[in-house]
């Protein structure tokens, strides 16, 4: 369609010269463009409905900008929102005034602090700003305090626990925040768990409140020295849970557990607690029962093998701590599986999903009974 002949000859003039973003404000009807000058606004002038008006006006950046008046695919959203956009057109895809056109910039893969910058002018979300916050070269850039400073004054604001314990996670990357915001964020915690979740996913070793050792931690780490110069898996993991670091982050998980308020607080709890055991998780399976979890873990030791190191020679060295051992085994294998029994039959949020999980939670609550005790 035409454009009125105001807004075509303004549009064209923006056009000519050297634009970083556009974006269109539909509310108000105005154009706003920016560049290494600054930014400029065109108030639009419809000639017919607005939202056919504005089609028109998309058309005419699509064709100068990609030279094509089919603008950009919104209808690929999945596709985009993935990361599968080419990296050389990233900068072409801010000049078209789309939405859904910034939001496949922010999750490519290839973007950059300076691309960051621009798609942050053009639309800012906390999504956005979490999908930019997943790439490491945003992190290391001047963008990277940016986003997170604007997630920290969101949190208070998000509605869906999965974002908060997302954005929490990612504002404590590096240095993005400072201390005292890193406190600030913890203390959030004690009125809403789902805080503490992102910081077991990011800060395992660095909670801001951490507890005593264990108090055979010095007499472990003794017996197990060689190992753990050796790389023993199973000997630095049970030092490192027998640490102040170790025994903050069992209490933490304990706080979590006692009280999570929704799945999505259950899932993101247990994929920290898989991260944390990682490196000591003896099988790939897909557990779905705490009873397999606990037969596997017998098998373990009983035949005394892994892929590639025996916990019987940790049990050599401290055989008094063999329920410690096994307990620390039984948390490697935790995982999203051994709640989808529960969940694939209810959506139940609060008290009742509590209730349902007990056969679940009160078996990982022994665990963490016994490495703390």
């Amino acid at each position: 369609m035409e454009l009125s002949a105001e807004d075509a000859l303004r549009i064209n003039v923006l056009l000519a010269g050297q634009l970083e973003a556009v974006r269109i404000d539909e509310s108000s009807m105005t154009l706003y463009a920016l560049s290494d000058k600054g930014e400029a606004r065109i108030r639009l002038n419809p000639n017919c409905r607005d939202e056919a008006y504005l089609r028109g006006v998309r058309e005419a950046l699509s064709s100068h900008v990609l030279g094509s008046p089919g603008g950009y695919p919104v209808y690929l959203k999945r596709w985009t929102r993935m990361g599968q956009v080419r990296d050389d057109i990233l900068e072409s895809l801010l000049l078209l005034g789309e939405p859904e056109a910034v939001v496949a910039v922010v999750n490519a893969s290839g973007i950059t602090s300076e691309i960051a910058r621009r798609a942050w002018w053009a639309l800012q979300t906390s999504e956005n700003a979490r999908c930019m916050l997943c790439q490491q070269q945003v992190v290391e850039g001047e963008m990277g305090p940016v986003l997170a400073e604007f997630l920290v004054e969101f949190l208070p604001f998000e509605e869906e626990a999965c974002n908060l314990i997302d954005s929490v996670r990612l504002v404590l990357q590096q240095d993005l925040v400072s201390d005292t915001v890193r406190r600030k964020i913890w203390e959030k915690g004690k009125y809403k768990n789902a805080y503490y979740v992102g910081f077991l996913q990011t800060l395992p070793d660095n909670l801001p409140e951490q507890q005593s050792p264990h108090r055979d931690r010095e007499r472990v780490g003794n017996a197990l020295a060689d190992l753990c110069a050796a790389g023993d898996p199973y000997a630095l993991q049970l030092c490192r849970l027998l640490s102040a670091a170790g025994q903050g982050f069992l209490a933490t998980l304990e706080l979590v557990l006692r009280k999570p308020a929704n799945q999505d607080v259950v899932v993101a709890l247990l994929q920290a607690v898989a991260s944390y055991f990682e490196t000591v998780r003896f099988d790939t399976g897909r557990y779905e029962s705490m009873d397999a979890i606990r037969n596997a873990v017998d098998n373990l030791l009983a035949n005394d093998c892994a892929a590639d190191a025996a916990p019987g020679d940790v049990l050599c060295r401290v055989p008094d701590l063999e329920n410690q051992l096994r307990a620390m085994l039984v948390l490697s294998l935790l995982g999203e599986t051994v709640v989808n029994p529960v969940f694939s039959r209810t959506d139940a949020i609060g008290t009742v999903m509590r209730k349902k999980l007990e056969p679940v939670a009160d078996v990982i609550q022994q665990q963490i009974d016994i490495l703390r005790k």
